[in-house]
């Protein structure tokens, strides 16, 4: 059953029942955009998910769903809310606090308040958040169960330690602090800890507030880079036992790992081993060897990508869904040839696939059996300087075939090609917002966050082309976009 475009700026009727996602009646949207439409540069039909203006998806590394793929949690400025994937409805799980009345109405007043998400628990139903009590002061982890709704807190953060990343059983947080601010060295001392950085730079709040979301690019993001490498700041590495352990452990205990001046950040435990956490040497990526993994014992602290070219770089890590593959961009050297490449940690095979300038993204992202791939673009003012790069992307990955008799080695890379298909025009997206694309975990659909409409919210884009849609349901999303949203996005400035 067709899902009719009624008018050009969005007014639609029911759609299909039988389809999760509803089109929006007329009087729900006079003053919300479009729910459905296909676009007409691409032939695929997207719908706006989330109903709440600045909403938004994770952070594209950072597991959205629940371990029965029946559920996805994002964020929203009223709180942490959870979309059921099979009827498209979404429900608020845990809810920020109103704010008090002689409350600063800034938006950094705003953003600072309430719960801050981690992850969706690989093990259980669950989200786990931190958040400050508003009448001790004090900051806690909690876990939220998506199903039923019930909270319990698990242990409280001194002073103001941050956790940003939960091990695959849900037994351990891991987090990083400033080893100057420790009292005496000990690690366990109340009060004695300082995040290396706040959840959301004050600086960047204003623009969240005007771009939509958290995961802002800020103006000075590469003189702040630099001036946070070339302070040499003494931090220590560290986990936090969240439930007890085999071995007597109590819930609270914090475990240094490592002890470094280089900046550590982007923490991210394997999604199927406890005891493996992946993180990076933050900075210009060709300034630093980034990717590194490390034992929750502190042990086999391991580099995952050497350098072999000056100004080669490789970053923006992230775990393949089975926990056995780590992927990553790769350009050899920056800004000229790029990859997206991987390695497998028990067989020790790396792997790159190529693409054009215009193909290359921001993020990248996949399925569970690496049939599919995609990629959020990026506008002209991103490291590839891409002159038509603003699309998500569809990626079908293809290993280049070798002769008979061609010359291979076990520490060879295994090449292979990108053969792209464009998802959604995304030319009216203000890229300094991350899109932050992610598979629906059946792969019908590809979720990103987008702020082409003004304030930001999470869309899905099917990925199979909508077979003979309406004419009335065929729009540009650009030219749809600036009907609400009159002011043209500026290319970012990244830092070079």
């Amino acid at each position: 059953m067709a899902r009719p475009l009624l008018s050009s700026i969005a007014i639609f009727t029911l759609a299909a029942m039988s389809h999760p996602m509803r089109a929006q009646s007329t009087s729900e949207l006079s003053q919300v955009p479009p729910k459905t439409w296909v676009d007409k540069d691409t032939g695929h039909r997207i719908w706006r998910v989330s109903d709440e203006p600045n909403s938004g998806a994770y952070y594209f590394n950072v597991n959205a769903y629940t371990p029965d793929h029946k559920q996805m949690v994002y964020n929203s400025p009223g709180g942490i809310r959870v979309l059921d994937l099979a009827t498209m409805k979404t429900s608020m799980l845990v809810p920020n606090p109103p704010p008090p009345a002689n409350a600063d109405a800034s938006p950094v007043a705003r953003f600072g308040r309430g719960a801050r998400a981690i992850v969706v628990g690989h093990k259980t139903n669950s989200v786990f958040f931190t958040r400050t009590d508003p009448d001790t002061h004090t900051n806690a982890i909690y876990k939220a169960n998506t199903n039923t709704g019930e909270v319990r807190k698990l242990v409280e953060l001194p002073g103001h330690l941050s956790v940003s990343s939960i091990n695959a059983d849900e037994t351990l947080g891991a987090g990083t602090y400033n080893e100057a601010d420790v009292p005496g060295g000990d690690p366990n001392a109340p009060n004695a800890f300082v995040a290396t950085a706040p959840v959301i730079p004050p600086a960047n709040a204003n623009a969240a507030a005007n771009l939509g979301g958290a995961h802002i690019q800020a103006d000075d993001k590469g003189q702040m880079m630099e001036r946070r490498l070339a302070a040499r700041i003494p931090l220590v590495l560290f986990t936090i036992r969240l439930e007890p352990g085999a071995s007597g452990e109590k819930p609270g205990l914090i475990k240094p790992l490592l002890h470094s001046t280089d900046w550590v950040n982007h923490l991210l435990f394997s999604p199927s081993d406890p005891t493996l956490l992946m993180y990076c040497h933050e900075g210009m990526w060709q300034k630093v060897d980034r990717i590194w993994l490390i034992h929750t014992d502190g042990t086999h602290n391991t580099l995952i990508h050497k350098r072999t070219m000056a100004m080669e770089i490789a970053g923006h890590e992230f775990w393949g869904l089975d926990g056995q593959t780590i992927w990553y961009d790769w350009q050899f050297p920056k800004g000229e040839d790029f990859f997206l490449a991987s390695y497998n940690l028990q067989t020790g095979k790396r792997t790159a696939y190529h693409m054009q300038r215009n193909e290359w993204s921001i993020h990248f992202n996949l399925t569970q059996d690496l049939d599919l791939f995609t990629g959020d673009g990026g506008d002209s003012g991103q490291v590839a300087e891409a002159p038509d790069g603003e699309w998500i992307e569809l990626f079908y990955p293809r290993m280049i075939p070798q002769g008979e008799g061609a010359l291979n080695g076990p520490d060879f890379w295994q090449p292979g090609v990108f053969k792209s298909e464009r998802l959604v025009n995304m030319a009216h997206h203000n890229y300094r917002a991350e899109p932050n694309v992610r598979f629906s975990p059946d792969k019908k659909y590809v979720f990103f966050t987008s702020n082409m409409f003004g304030p930001s919210y999470i869309f899905g884009v099917e990925v199979t082309k909508s077979e003979n849609p309406p004419a009335s349901e065929i729009q540009s999303t650009p030219e749809l976009a600036r009907k609400f949203n009159p002011v043209e996005p500026t290319p970012t400035t990244t830092p070079k």
